[in-house]
């Protein structure tokens, strides 16, 4: 892979970074002033339209695309995703921007974590040490034992998590379907189980806040967008660590437009956990 490409795909991923941080402050936005479900369900529909049109436009259209050996575990897979972004948009009106990414920051730990109970994948000591460094990152946002512990910062955890199994299924979804079959049944599966819950908490919206939502819809298909377009220039080990950029732009919206600040407590925190997650990028590559 040329260093051209990689170039390139770094650069996309700062771009995407940055888009799906704008989609964050306009989700914690529009989640305090409307339901999250609703908020989440429009978000959907945007999005299935998004991957059906890209599907129909590939060799085979839709059904091509459609077409799947394993339909219960992508089904598994868009449920977990929906439900991970609604947990994460309530987790942004509790806390807000900065302290729910600081502690989401985890995920590629946890990733590393249950890789070998859910893939069978081999974590060695320097890897587990760089997630119990995490780990202790982790502890020093949350602050357990200091005053009143919040309950609110599990959420962010809670979603943390289960993007960390969302992302270990679709791994092993990959061994059998491609990425356009996982990415087609993330958007038409998530939209449909997102209409069931979000369509009974409907209310009506402002004409400013409905320019928000399309915006939401637009950031949500472009970020997706760019994303897919990074991985197809340069290989994911060479741009992932460029995506804890998002920590610094969300900080930056939560800060001027939220009006929120940054602790001492979870910048220290925030910063083991980014050095314990680029070690076991790093640890991955040199294993591969």
């Amino acid at each position: 892979m040329s260093e051209q490409n990689i170039r390139f795909g770094i650069w996309l991923m700062v771009l995407t970074t940055f888009i799906f941080s704008v989609q964050d402050g306009i989700s914690r936005h529009l989640a305090s002033e409307y339901n999250v479900y609703m908020v989440v369900m429009i978000r959907y529909w945007f999005f299935a339209a998004f991957v059906i049109a890209v599907a129909s436009r590939k060799a085979g259209g839709v059904k091509a695309a459609a077409a799947t050996s394993q339909p219960l575990l992508q089904t598994c897979r868009a449920i977990l995703l929906v439900a991970e972004i609604c947990v994460m948009v309530i987790a942004f009106t509790l806390l807000g921007l900065v302290e729910s990414h600081a502690v989401f920051t985890c995920y590629p730990l946890l990733v590393a974590a249950l890789s070998g109970p859910v893939l069978g994948e081999r974590v060695g000591w320097r890897r587990w040490s760089a997630i119990g460094v995490g780990f202790i990152g982790v502890l020093i946002i949350l602050e357990p034992g200091f005053g009143v512990f919040k309950p609110q910062a599990i959420v962010p955890l809670a979603a943390a998590l289960m993007f960390a199994l969302y992302g270990l299924l679709t791994r092993y979804a990959a061994r059998k379907d491609s990425a356009a079959t996982s990415f087609f049944w993330t958007g038409t599966v998530g939209s449909v189980a997102m209409t069931a819950v979000g369509v009974w908490f409907w209310e009506p919206m402002s004409a400013t806040d409905w320019v928000w939502m399309a915006a939401l819809c637009v950031t949500g298909a472009a970020g997706h967008f760019t994303l897919i377009k990074c991985y197809e220039v340069a290989e994911a080990s060479s741009v992932q660590p460029f995506a804890y950029l998002q920590l610094a732009f969300v900080s930056v919206i939560g800060i001027s437009v939220f009006g929120e600040s940054i602790r001492m407590n979870v910048a220290v925190g925030t910063a083991l956990i980014v050095c314990a997650g680029l070690f076991t990028l790093w640890r991955e590559r040199v294993v591969r």
